[in-house]
Order: C-alpha cells, then sequence, then structure tokens
C-alpha cells in the first residue's frame, strides 16, 4: 500500500491531478502494482478524505496551531513508537502541521492496519495528508520526509 501512495505522490502534484478511479486502477496496475494493494491504498485514501472533511467539520476552530499538549493512550502508542511520537511533535512544532493535521496523521497512521509503523510509512502518511489538502512541506522538511535512517545517521555529528 505505502509503495503505491508513494508513487501518486510521486507522479501527480495535486490529488485532483490523478484520473478517475478506473483509469487509476489501470495506470497503477499496468506500472506493475498487485491489486490488493492498489485497493487497498485507493481505499485508504477514500478514507483519509473522508477523515478530514469529519475533522474539519468536528472541529473548525482547529484549523490553526495550538500551543496545547497531546496524550497518546496506549494503543496509539503502541503503534507508533516513540520515534515516530517525537517525529509528530517535531512537525507540529516547526509548524509543518497543524493539530487538525496531527489529529488526522495518528487517524490514518491507526488504520494502516500494521503491528507497528515504521517512522519511514510515518512519513508517507504525513506527506499523503499534506498532498491531499493541496499542501507542500517547504524544501528542508520535504528532505526530513524522505531522509531514510542511514542517510540520517551519516548526516549526524558524532
Amino acid at each position: 500500500m505505502f509503495d503505491v501512495l508513494v508513487y501518486l505522490y510521486e507522479t501527480y502534484y495535486r490529488p485532483d491531478a490523478c484520473p478517475d478511479s478506473e483509469a487509476l486502477v489501470k495506470k497503477l496496475s499496468a506500472v506493475g502494482f498487485e491489486e490488493e494493494e492498489i485497493s487497498k491504498a485507493l481505499g485508504w485514501l477514500t478514507d483519509l478524505a473522508e477523515t478530514t472533511n469529519e475533522f474539519s467539520m468536528l472541529h473548525p476552530q482547529q484549523t490553526s496551531f495550538t500551543s496545547g499538549f497531546r496524550i497518546y493512550v496506549d494503543r496509539e502508542y503502541d503503534l507508533l513508537g516513540t520515534a515516530a511520537i517525537g517525529f509528530i511533535q517535531f512537525l507540529e512544532s516547526a509548524k509543518v502541521i497543524n493539530a487538525l493535521q496531527r489529529e488526522i496523521v495518528i487517524e490514518r497512521a491507526m488504520a494502516a492496519a500494521e503491528i507497528q509503523l515504521s517512522l519511514d510509512k510515518l512519513k508517507v502518511i504525513v506527506l499523503m495528508v499534506l498532498w491531499s489538502q493541496g499542501k507542500e512541506p517547504d524544501g528542508l522538511m520535504f528532505d526530513e520526509l524522505f531522509l531514510d535512517d542511514d542517510e540520517e545517521q551519516t548526516r549526524q555529528p558524532h
């Protein structure tokens, strides 16, 4: 599923640039993605749109940044882990995402049906949430979102 999401992000500048569902499925199949992965990814994206609409309607005042503190329940903590939660807090403090987007990221991470979500997969989720809203992180944040663990270790001073 995550490979399909990355492909969509890299191929289509905005979600509205994607062809209709039927044509998109054909294109993704032609590129070599399995039907099950395509179905999961497109279902996940549909649910992302519904979640975004639902959260926006329920919490219209949350579109700006807040200084509140988010407490993670055990299930969220177990799925995300310390590194991912720290990364989410970093993105929020750097004003890459706001409180509403944070909640959408967490909800979509929980919906990914993984036992424990890797930091790389969380980064894909963040990118897809921003992409679905027509927002793009600045260059430095984009590099941070696509930096893998090996590259991160080599750039850290010792």
